[in-house]
């Protein structure tokens, strides 16, 4: 699945990601991904919430 699918079905969602090379892109070409979706979770994030994300990525549509 394309990342910037991935983050667009998060953000329709009211989940803010970050979609891209992160300034990772040598460990990335390493393992041969084209980008990463990345969460920023802190502390003040609650069960309830990292839950949601799970939840939202198991709807990912399927290519």
């Amino acid at each position: 699945i394309p990342i910037e699918n991935i983050a667009r079905h998060l953000d329709n969602h009211g989940i803010a990601v970050r979609a891209g090379h992160h300034c990772a892109l040598p460990a990335q070409r390493h393992f041969g991904l084209e980008g990463t979706v990345r969460p920023s979770l802190a502390f003040y994030n609650t069960y309830e919430e990292v839950d949601t994300l799970v939840q939202v990525l198991h709807g990912l549509p399927r290519p």
